[in-house]
């Protein structure tokens, strides 16, 4: 969700505004995302490299954080909407880490629906973590029996799936140290667009890109079809 700052400075407004208009927009890009039957969606909200960022800055996103779980929790929970973290979040301040698992608790039962944030988050780091885990599993097998299925048990997002779709705001075209493993065969919709301003049309023009992909996973377009005319795999699922 990038583009927060820039969209503040060209209307001069302090940058906090701008991660305010982009909270406020979080909360429609939810709704239309319900709309779209899109059963999970994962936000990068907070990054390892962000702790970089003006201390007043850091104090004024965990207060909008705090702000986001107070006002719509109960449309989470309306919604059957379950809240999940990944990354470091126990190092965020203890106000956020407590609304946080409140609402993560609240909200643990729903399955259609799937809000999950990333907070304190680095791609890297849990790569490093999910290894060192893994590692120490199999020190008795060997490691020359771990493969790809092994290891994502030990990652951040063990209850999730990989992701088919990444969309990038504001004109930036990289993946910031955001999910690195998953993405092996995400499509990618990078956008001019700021954060705050990407709406619900600007959604579904991400989704119809998403659809107008034949999606390989290594595979040649005769494979692909084979497999379409076989009935063994679908030319596409939904994101």
């Amino acid at each position: 969700m990038d583009g927060n700052g820039r969209w503040a400075k060209q209307r001069n407004r302090p940058r906090i505004e701008g991660h305010r208009a982009g909270v406020q927009n979080l909360q429609r890009i939810l709704k239309a995302i319900k709309q779209e039957k899109v059963p999970y969606l994962t936000v990068y909200s907070f990054s390892t490299e962000n702790w970089l960022r003006p201390e007043d800055e850091i104090s004024g996103l965990m207060k909008l954080l705090d702000f986001f779980l107070k006002k719509y929790t109960r449309d989470l929970v309306e919604n059957g909407v379950r809240l999940r973290v990944i990354g470091d979040y126990k190092k965020l301040p203890r106000f956020v880490v407590e609304h946080l698992d409140r609402v993560i608790e609240k909200t643990k039962a729903f399955t259609d629906y799937n809000l999950t944030l990333a907070l304190n988050y680095s791609s890297r780091h849990e790569i490093v973590s999910a290894i060192k885990r893994c590692v120490t599993k199999f020190k008795d097998k060997g490691v020359d029996s771990l493969d790809w299925n092994d290891l994502k048990q030990f990652l951040d997002t063990k209850e999730l799936p990989d992701p088919d779709l990444i969309i990038r705001t504001s004109g930036e075209s990289r993946l910031s140290n955001f999910m690195l493993l998953q993405a092996a065969y995400a499509e990618i919709y990078f956008t001019p667009i700021l954060w705050p301003d990407f709406n619900e049309e600007n959604l579904r023009d991400a989704i119809k890109f998403y659809y107008e992909k034949e999606r390989r996973f290594g595979m040649t377009s005769e494979q692909i079809n084979e497999q379409i005319m076989t009935g063994t795999v679908l030319k596409q699922q939904k994101p």
